[in-house]
């Protein structure tokens, strides 16, 4: 098996169409979720802009395929004087898990919050993704906040 160092982690481009739509849509179907197909074209168009700074996103590419990404959204917040970073989507495909990539696109997100004087960076998971959890759990701090929306 490859080494970890063989992951590239780098940014998103428009020439990632295709395979950022093959990624999210697996990343959607885990969550059960769908979106209309003018979404792809409207998140994409926005993750994929240097000069759109509100969302940016990441893709790890492992032999010559993309196979994970980390879509993010700049935001300001009522406590702190810097903006924050909402990591809003990870996945990493199946067929590159155990190699760190979720772990190496996250690293990537804090070297992205670091350089741009962003005063952190957060995410949700389900509290049933166990899996996901564990590296987390290693990376990050779990809050005692639960997620409420309408």
């Amino acid at each position: 098996m490859s080494q970890p160092q063989d992951v590239v982690i780098r940014s998103l481009t428009p020439a990632d169409r295709e395979g950022w739509e093959t990624l999210w849509r697996a990343y959607l179907d885990f969550y059960q979720s769908g979106l209309d197909p003018a979404q792809f074209d409207y998140t994409f168009t926005r993750l994929s802009q240097p000069d759109y700074a509100s969302m940016f996103g990441y893709v790890a590419e492992y032999e010559g395929k993309l196979v994970g990404l980390v879509n993010c959204i700049n935001h300001d917040h009522g406590w702190h004087m810097q903006q924050v970073v909402y990591l809003q989507d990870l996945y990493v495909d199946d067929s590159a898990r155990k190699l760190g990539i979720g772990q190496k696109l996250i690293e990537a997100v804090y070297a992205y919050a670091d350089q741009h004087d962003k005063a952190n960076v957060y995410w949700t998971t389900k509290t049933s993704n166990h899996t996901a959890r564990k590296l987390y759990d290693r990376i990050g701090t779990l809050t005692e906040f639960i997620k409420y929306q309408r």
